[in-house]
């Protein structure tokens, strides 16, 4: 078994069917029956049956046979092929090769809770997965992208029990099921469509968000600009296409005022260390820009909304 990276599973081949995994994916709900490794003898058969569910079947090791009612198929490594629900079959290991299989034993039910909080970029890869599995034929075929490798991902998770391994485990089922799908894919540069930012908004908010995280701090148009991977001229264009005419300054000084408007209404706090607080270099400046943009000092704006809060509460009183 040296060099086999699936011997490990022997160890303790039930780990995973100890497990009750149930996965709720789009429009699916999807429980775990059967998920372990198993070996054919040399010589060993399986008569012929079926399952009420779906049955993956993948070969780490080995070669055998199969045989369904579309015919009989020789298996060998790397092969994988579904059977089920109700898919008659019949499997045999080489008469003198020992064959090692991956089951992976699933119920798929739809759901009958789906909710209007449904994502439906997720239900429409889950509804094109379930519909190419129930239509997959069952005939062996490479495994191409990779399905079997999650067996064992899954199985090392459960045996470490790190943190999230239930979630982990959930994962790796759904990533078999999109990769078995898709197995009789021929492979293609084709992208499937995916869901779309806007860009110019998706920059601008984060910018605004860097910007009120860090007002109050030395920050400039090229630090921000360098948080989002793009040039500053890039960023103080969308600057200005998100808001008119603004240029980065302005918007700086826009977030440190109203921070010291917050200030200067629920505080005590004089307007010099309001002013430093917020990213101004001293009282002074503060008053100039604080004049210029409202039309008052900080002192009678903070009169002023003391005096409106004093009549409210009075009117409530």
């Amino acid at each position: 078994m040296s060099g086999y990276p699936y011997a490990v599973m022997f160890g303790k081949q039930d780990a995973l069917e100890r497990l009750d995994i149930r996965v709720r994916w789009g429009r699916y709900d999807i429980r775990v029956l059967r998920f372990h490794l198993t070996t054919f003898p040399p010589g060993k058969i399986c008569a012929f049956h079926k399952h009420d569910e779906f049955e993956f079947h993948f070969i780490p090791k080995g070669r055998g046979k199969l045989v369904t009612d579309t015919g009989e198929y020789l298996l060998r490594e790397g092969q994988f092929y579904l059977t089920g629900p109700g898919v008659l079959h019949y499997q045999e290991a080489d008469a003198e090769e020992a064959m090692d299989e991956l089951c992976l034993h699933v119920e798929i039910a739809v759901r009958d809770d789906v909710g209007d909080g449904l994502d439906k970029w997720e239900a429409m890869e889950a509804d094109e997965c379930v519909g190419k599995l129930r239509r997959l034929p069952p005939v062996p075929a490479p495994d191409l992208y990779g399905a079997m490798p999650h067996f064992l991902a899954a199985f090392e998770a459960c045996s470490e029990g790190a943190p999230g391994l239930y979630t982990t485990i959930k994962q790796h089922v759904v990533q078999i099921l999109l990769k078995a799908s898709r197995a009789y894919d021929e492979r293609s540069g084709a992208r499937p469509a995916l869901p779309a930012r806007d860009m110019k908004a998706y920059r601008y908010r984060l910018a605004m968000q860097y910007i009120r995280a860090n007002y109050a701090g030395d920050v400039t148009l090229d630090d921000v600009a360098e948080k989002l991977n793009i040039s500053a001229r890039q960023l103080q264009r969308i600057f200005k296409e998100m808001r008119g005419d603004a240029t980065f300054s302005g918007i700086l000084e826009e977030v440190r005022l109203a921070a010291v408007c917050k200030k200067l209404a629920e505080t005590d706090l004089s307007v010099e260390r309001i002013a430093v607080s917020e990213g101004f270099s001293n009282g002074n400046y503060l008053h100039a820009v604080f004049r210029r943009r409202f039309g008052m000092t900080p002192t009678a704006y903070r009169r002023k909304v003391q005096s409106q809060s004093n009549q409210e509460e009075s009117i409530r009183v």
